[in-house]
Formats: C-alpha cells, structure tokens, sequence
C-alpha cells in the first residue's frame, strides 16, 4: 500500500513540475492579429460596406483561429488568412490589387518565421493568383529569399501555384479609382497576419497590390524582410501597412524587435514608438504579437481595418480607433 502511495505521489509530482511550472502553460495558447490596410474610410460610409468588411474580417480571423485551435501552426495559419484577403476584392491584394500606372497590376508578398528566421519573398509578380503562397515556396524550396518581376511568375510555374491572367486582378472599384484619379477611401492598401501558435512559433505575413498609379516596376515594403515584415521567436512578429518608402526608410517592422531585443521595451512600448515617433502622422500602422502572445495593433492613421483572436476569448474586429 505503502509503495502504491509512493508512486501516485511521484507521478503527481512529476506531472505537476511539468504543466505548473512557468511558461508551459503560456506555450499552449496561441494569438492571432490581422490587418486589412491602414488610411482614412470615413465614418459614415454606407452601412452594408462598412458591414462587408467587418464580415471579410471576421471570416478571415476565424480561418486563422481555427487552425491554431486545433495545434495547426503559425505558418499554415498566416498563409491561410492572407490567401483568403487575396480572394477578396475588398482588400488591395491578389483579386483586389489597385492598377499601376501603366494598367497593370504588379504583386508583392513576404512571410517570416521567427523560429529560424527563414523568410521568403515575391515582388512585382503578374500573374500569381497567391502570391503569399509563392512567397513561402520560395522560403521552402530555394536558396533565397527574394524574387522579382518575370523571374518570380516563372518560378510560380515552376512549382504549380495558381497561374491567372493580369486581368484576372481587375476589379471596377479599382480602376475606377485609377482612371479618375479618385480614391472613395484613402486606404494604404496591404493585407497582412502575425501568430503565435501552441509550439510558440511566431509568424508573420503580408501581401499587397502597391499603390494606385504607381510606377510600373516600384517596389513598397510589403516584400522586404526588416521594413514590412519581420518575425522572431525571442521577441515578436509584425507586420505593416501604410507608405512603404518611409517603412522601408526606417526599416519599420524590425526596430519593433530591436527595440524590445536590445533596450528590452515591452511590444506596446516598441511598436508605438516606431509609429508615433519614427514615422510622420498618417503614414500607417502595424500589427504585432509577442513571445508571450500579447499583441499590438497601432496605428497613427484615422483608421485601420484589423482584427485579433486569442486562446483567451478575445475576437475582435474594428475599422477606427
């Protein structure tokens, strides 16, 4: 009897050293953050808009939920989500890409993990239909991290993703924006997700269709690792929206980590820094999640769309401030 007692009180013990001991217990949730582009959507915009986009929103956090729910990772669920936004024309990305100045639409897309650092990027690509996805080939199946132009759609062939026509990507809101020269809502456009699944691995996305009339071959942040995306595991995954040549000047996305890895700031302290401090008023906003899985949605515009859900309880989506 006596030795029977030994052995429940071992196991007990053991058991106990393991899910009571701190940061386990933290390694077994998981957050999720998404951003739909930064800018000004006048408050009073038409009901059932305003409704379309919460809903895309919310259809889109719960892809992402989901599969961390059920111990999917970080990265499938980053992929997931901004291939969704990339379906849905409301969104300046894949189907809903705005037209450059020639008539076309020039793709970009990154994505990071934070466990390794591995990154991989796509930048004025015509004809993926998911250019986030072609971003995590290159990750995958190469030995780089960046492709462009008409070498980054041949690799997309090479590999089998969806090949479309560049017409595929127009849209009537989108050129009508671009032949008037008139935006009903002055978003920034860029899709974009950062997570943190169960095993603790942060990743983080982003993809977008650029800029309304930009130059043909201009390339923005969304693509390039340190400006609009960045992901690591001992600090946070951030992913940004907004005017790409000042996020690329003042390499936006990593001075978030920098900040908490070497002057230890907390995710808050660092990502409202870098927004209200290093970039002008009205120029964009970030989304980011912590080693902890505490999470940040900042923004020095009048409004982002975005959304967060956590192992918590929290789902949220909003539009203004």
């Amino acid at each position: 009897m006596k030795i029977t007692i030994k052995i429940y009180s071992a196991v007990f013990l053991i058991l106990s050293l393991f899910f009571f001991q701190p940061g386990v217990f933290a390694q077994n949730k998981y957050t999720i953050v998404i951003h739909g582009g930064a800018g000004y959507i006048p408050p009073d915009m038409p009901k059932e808009i305003k409704e379309a986009y919460l809903n895309s929103l919310t259809k889109a956090l719960n892809i992402g939920k989901k599969i961390l729910e059920e111990g999917g990772s970080s990265l499938d669920a980053v992929e997931q989500v901004i291939r969704y936004f990339e379906d849905d024309s409301l969104f300046n990305a894949g189907k809903g890409a705005v037209f450059t100045s020639a008539g076309t639409h020039e793709l970009d897309a990154s994505i990071m993990v934070g466990k390794d650092l591995t990154t991989g990027a796509v930048a004025g690509v015509k004809t993926i239909k998911h250019p986030i996805s072609l971003a995590r080939l290159v990750m995958e199946k190469t030995p780089h991290v960046l492709f462009a132009g008409e070498g980054a759609d041949k690799l997309g062939e090479r590999f089998g993703v969806d090949i479309v026509d560049n017409k595929y990507f127009d849209t009537y809101k989108r050129f009508k924006q671009w032949k008037k020269k008139h935006k009903e809502f002055d978003v920034k456009g860029t899709v974009g997700c950062v997570a943190i699944d169960k095993d603790g691995n942060i990743t983080a996305g982003t993809s977008t269709g650029g800029l309304t009339d930009k130059w043909e071959g201009r390339v923005g942040d969304s693509p390039l690792i340190n400006a609009g995306t960045y992901a690591d595991n001992n600090t946070c995954g951030v992913s940004g929206t907004g005017t790409g040549e000042l996020f690329i000047r003042n390499t936006i996305a990593y001075n978030v980590s920098a900040l908490m890895k070497f002057k230890n700031y907390t995710l808050k302290q660092a990502a409202e820094e870098v927004i209200f401090k290093y970039l002008p008023e009205g120029s964009g906003g970030i989304i980011a999640v912590d080693k902890d899985g505490n999470y940040q949605l900042v923004f020095n515009t009048s409004s982002m769309l975005r959304g967060v859900a956590n192992s918590d309880g929290v789902f949220e989506v909003k539009i203004w401030k």
